[in-house]
């Protein structure tokens, strides 16, 4: 496993604070227009996500890729995570991962 470029668990809330680096997110599809997908966060927040999406999308999609602003993220790999998602226990995961236990994630 290449652990040189972690990306690191975020949510819309935490994607502020990493412009510019290897992010993580999972969002569940709202809308998808060439290449931008509009998405819900798991904090119920909206994220843009910029890329050449896989078809077809379901429900729920993880993307890692660079946060390029507050709101957005330009992806640089898509995975298909179904059409039901635990989006409380990820959101969880997210708050852990930059929180009390951050050394553990990066």
């Amino acid at each position: 496993m290449d652990t040189s470029n972690p990306a690191v668990f975020v949510n819309a809330e935490l994607l502020r604070l990493y412009v510019g680096r290897r992010v993580r997110a999972v969002i569940q599809v709202l809308q998808s227009d060439g290449g931008v997908v509009m998405g819900k966060s798991t904090d119920e927040n909206q994220i843009v996500v910029k890329g050449s999406p896989p078809a077809p999308l379901s429900k729920f999609v993880e993307i890692v890729g660079i946060a390029d602003s507050e709101k957005s993220i330009r992806a640089e790999v898509w995975s298909n995570f179904g059409d039901s998602f635990d989006t409380y226990t990820y959101n969880q995961l997210c708050q852990l991962a930059n929180g009390e236990f951050k050394h553990l994630f990066l």
